[in-house]
């Protein structure tokens, strides 16, 4: 008797439980498109994420717009190699996509 008692509350309990995570999960979908926030993550999936610009990726490197291409390669490497050793993969990645958009840069140019 208890058991049955015991497995009706939980059956009960979950019912309850799994109504309101609708609920709530329902009005989220709800602020979120009153607050635009929907429309501009839908905007920022159809256009691409928006990557570095050429300037930031300069910073990164510690290279200017006068470098030549052998030159930010070096320093790419140099700089992928510490962090790969010592540093961290957050930084690694910036790195990369530094050489990235400057040989996209690069390669309009030539």
């Amino acid at each position: 008797m208890a058991a049955r008692l015991v497995a009706t509350l939980i059956v009960y309990g979950s019912g309850a439980v799994i109504r309101a995570c609708t609920q709530a999960y329902r009005q989220a979908l709800a602020n979120a498109s009153k607050s635009g926030v929907a429309q501009e993550a839908m905007h920022n999936i159809k256009k691409g994420i928006r990557g570095l610009t050429e300037p930031e990726a300069r910073q990164i490197l510690g290279v200017t717009e006068k470098t030549s291409w052998d030159e930010v390669l070096k320093r790419y490497d140099s700089l992928f190699e510490r962090n790969a050793k010592s540093g961290s993969f957050y930084l690694q990645s910036k790195v990369h996509r530094a050489k990235e958009c400057l040989e996209a840069a690069y390669q309009k140019k030539t």
